[in-house]
Order: structure tokens, then sequence, then C-alpha cells
């Protein structure tokens, strides 16, 4: 049975072999279908190639297996008998950003790859800085294609110094570093008999070991109000008074008979039952999917939150936040109008300020800035039309980060982390 759901996201520098390692675990780890696995044959065999392109098997845009990179953010699926995984292959190329931010934001663990022969370069120390922005706990730099350096432990010491050095600006929770050849499967899936001088797990055996549970925030209880659910006809009387509130937890540990509180009206109540799809449970916490009954009748919406009475989040109006621009032709500037949508709920907005653009490469701030154009990122303050229920991001992903939308065009322009609410 398998205990849990590790999603990570993979990133580097272009052509450090970011597709090739995840087709090497697909492949090795015996989760392609055979038809996927003769289409890439043939398409390797076609291009003239001595052994079959593994990095076929995750790029799926025509354009990516023309080039040879990685555009889109590409998700792939396998198991193990001890877990099941969800990848997030993000693209290298800098006028990509907006789409690595999109993978590795729902991410729990990050592997950066990075080729042995050239060592660190620009994109992997800004996706390492982008990767700990987004706040992933879990860091694994992966030097790859060690085969074309005879397998140097000399060589993987030093690139594991330098980015030890690089990695102490930022805010790395757990690093780890795994030599790996991906194009042969040295220390992929199994250990390499090339590398003996390397004491560590494979990459596989990492991944499926990595404890991420306390990762995610049990103290502080959150439950953005989703839906409410009243049934409309029933010959049950029990379901005439029914009156249940869908969300997914964002944080804490929900139980039946556990005192609660609304915002924004500030009402106190008890969990009288917890419901999902089979059957009322003992407990409830992130990131599960359930109704909450109360023992009280409340006038709760969509877009509320129940928290515990003592411990509740911010009711802010003034957000500071980092932000990652990703609309095309246009810019975030002071006094920009747009919708915010925080958990489940969607209010106007107004940018007051832009205080920097960061250069993610040198990790300045450019406090001179006007504006912040595609794939910028920057320190913004907004003033928000209704109040948001907010945490700081590096408490908790879910209830400290949102998405900015043109209200036009009703397109995602924008993703935000909390850093200060009032």
């Amino acid at each position: 049975m398998r205990s849990d759901i590790l999603r990570l996201a993979t990133a580097g520098s272009v052509d450090d072999g970011k597709s090739t390692l995840i087709g090497r675990l697909l492949y090795d780890s015996k989760s392609i279908l055979e038809d996927q696995l003769d289409a890439v044959e043939r398409t390797s065999q076609d291009r003239g190639e001595e052994q079959t392109n593994l990095a076929l098997l995750t790029d799926g845009l025509r354009a990516e297996r023309e080039q040879g990179i990685t555009i889109d953010v590409a998700y792939r699926y396998f198991a193990t008998p001890r877990r099941t995984f969800i990848i997030a292959d993000t693209p290298g190329h800098v006028q990509y950003t907006r789409n690595m931010v999109t993978g590795a934001s729902t991410s729990d663990l990050g592997i950066i790859l990075v080729d042995a022969r050239k060592g660190l370069q620009e994109q992997s120390r800004r996706h390492a800085f982008l990767t700990t922005l987004l706040q992933v706990r879990h860091l694994v730099l992966a030097i790859n294609k060690m085969d074309l350096v005879d397998y140097s432990q000399e060589r993987f010491e030093e690139i594991k110094e330098e980015f030890t050095d690089f990695a102490s600006k930022l805010d790395v929770g757990d690093l780890t570093f795994i030599p790996i050849s991906a194009l042969h499967g040295d220390n992929v899936v199994d250990k390499s008999v090339n590398m003996s001088w390397y004491e560590g797990p494979s990459l596989l055996h990492y991944l499926e070991n990595v404890h991420i549970a306390s990762d995610r925030n049990l103290v502080d209880v959150r439950f953005p109000v989703q839906y409410v659910i009243r049934p409309q006809k029933s010959a049950d009387p029990e379901l005439h008074d029914y009156r249940g509130y869908a969300g997914q937890v964002a944080g804490g540990v929900l139980k039946p008979g556990d005192d609660v509180m609304h915002l924004p009206s500030g009402l106190t109540s008890r969990i009288s039952k917890i419901v999902t799809a089979d059957g009322d449970v003992p407990e409830a916490f992130p990131p599960m999917s359930v109704t909450l009954l109360l023992e009280d009748d409340i006038d709760i919406s969509r877009g509320d939150l129940i928290c515990r009475p003592n411990n509740q989040p911010a009711v802010a109006r003034d957000i500071d936040a980092m932000v990652c621009w990703m609309a095309e032709g246009w810019g975030l500037t002071p006094r920009t109008k747009l919708l915010v949508k925080h958990t489940t709920r969607t209010a106007k907005v107004v940018v007051r300020d832009l205080l920097y653009r960061l250069d993610v490469n040198s990790l300045h701030r450019d406090e001179e800035a006007g504006q912040l154009e595609l794939n910028e990122i920057g320190r913004v303050t907004f003033r928000v039309a209704q109040p948001l229920f907010a945490d700081e991001y590096r408490e908790n992903r879910l209830t400290g980060g949102f998405i900015l939308i043109d209200e036009g065009t009703n397109q995602t322009v924008g993703a935000g982390m909390i850093v200060s609410a009032e």
C-alpha cells in the first residue's frame, strides 16, 4: 500500500538532462506503457540515435521534440510500492521562468540538475533561488553526466562546494547532493558500480524515503470554505436542516468536538461531524478535501474561513508580497487594477507600490524599477477591496499564496507570495 504522494519539480540549465532523468526514472521503475516505449524507440531510430532517447517520454510538445528542449511544464506520474510520484518537468530557459514557478509552486521537493562538465550555470542558480523562494523544503542537486568526467569524485566535490557556498545565501531547508548519469542509469534507480566512492542513496531511494509529512503546517487550523452544501429535496427528515461547508484543509488538524471560529464574523461554534466521499472521518488534515458540519447555524459563504478561536490569520487589506509577473505585452506598475484570487476568495486589488525588482541571478534589488515585465520578480504592495484571511507564505503556502487575474480577459497574469499582511 502506497503511503503518500510526493510532488517534485525538476529544473536546471538547458541540456543538463532533466527530461532524460525523468525518462530514466519512468523506464527503470517500469512505469512506461509498451506502446509509449515503442513510439520513443521508433522516433530515436528515425533520428539516427544509437540508443533510445528517454527524454522523448517527457518532451511532449512538437516544438520541444524538434528543438530538444523543454518549453512547457510536463507532468508525469509513476509509482513504486513505497510512494506515488507526480513530477513537474520545468523548462530551463529564462523566458520560461513563469512555467518554472508554476511547476515548483505545488512541489514538496526540487531536483536541480547540473552538467558535471559545465558546473553551476546562471540558470542553475536562478532555479535554486526560485525553488527556495517558493518554500520548497527539500532540494536535491543532481550532478549529472558523471560518465563524461570519468565518474570523478574530485569534480563532484568541486561542484558540491561551489553550490554549498551559493546556497548559504538562500533559505534552504534540506539539501542533498547525488552524482548521477541519467543516460546510463548510474545512481538513478540503482546504486552505481562506477562510483563506489559515493556512499549515499540512489536518487529513487532518496525520493522514496524523504520525510515530507512534517513540512505541512499542522498547527494553525485553516479551512477556506469553497462551497456550502444544502440538499434540495429529500425524504430523509435528517437532511432538512443539513448545512455542510466543503473545502480543502489548508492547515492544522480538525476533529469533531473542536472549537472553531468563523471569519469574517468572529462567531464561534463546534465541529459536529467531518464528512468525506467515503463517509465520516475522525479527523481531517492537509491536503484532505472534506465537508464540515457545525453545531450552530452560522451564515457562512464561499470565500469565508474557519479557524481556531485563539489562532487566527491576519484579516488584511494591505498586502506586501513577492510577485512573479506572467503577462505578455504589458507590465505591473503602481496603480494597476487587478483581481486577486486567494484561497477561495476573489477580490479587487490595486497595486500601491513596486518596492524593488529582483535580479534572480545576482540577487540584486533594483529599487528604481518602474514596472515588472514578463518573467520578472519583485516586491509589491497591494490594497485589497475586501479583507483576505492571510498568513505569511513561509508559514503556510496555501493561505500565503495568491494569483493575480486580469479583470478584462480573466487570464492569470501573476503569482504572489505574501511577506506580510495587515
